[in-house]
């Protein structure tokens, strides 16, 4: 079974930080490229940001740039979200997602066809 679990998310102050991990299970992790999105209330779903496979590529949008890093330890089939200097508008429910193969001239984590996605975690900054 085929599985992506989130996790990490919780209640923070604005400018603290949170470390999102995504377990991968049920197909071979280093053939798959993976991508945060997140989703606000009301709002539609974006992306955060992707990582390549095998290359290891990262793929930042403008709205964490700096703020954000992202990392894949493939021993663990586990893919990290560190996230600093938080805003109340990176409030939302964080999702990943994995796409079959390398990501190539990124413009947007959004712009590829995810095969599988995980059920998201909540990640709420207050002000």
């Amino acid at each position: 079974e085929v599985q992506l679990v989130e996790s990490g998310g919780g209640l923070v102050q604005v400018g603290g930080s949170l470390r999102l991990s995504c377990v991968a299970s049920g197909f071979r992790f280093d053939d798959y490229s993976i991508a945060w999105f997140r989703q606000a209330p009301g709002k539609e779903r974006e992306g955060v940001s992707c990582i390549s496979s095998p290359d290891g590529g990262q793929y930042y949008e403008d709205s964490v740039k700096g703020r954000v890093t992202i990392s894949s330890d493939s021993a663990k089939n586990t893919v990290y979200l560190q996230m600093n200097s938080l805003k109340p508008e990176d409030t939302a429910v964080y999702f990943c997602a994995a796409v079959f193969g390398s990501m190539v001239a990124v413009t947007s984590c959004a712009a590829f066809p995810y095969d599988y996605w995980g059920q998201g975690t909540q990640v709420t900054v207050n002000s």
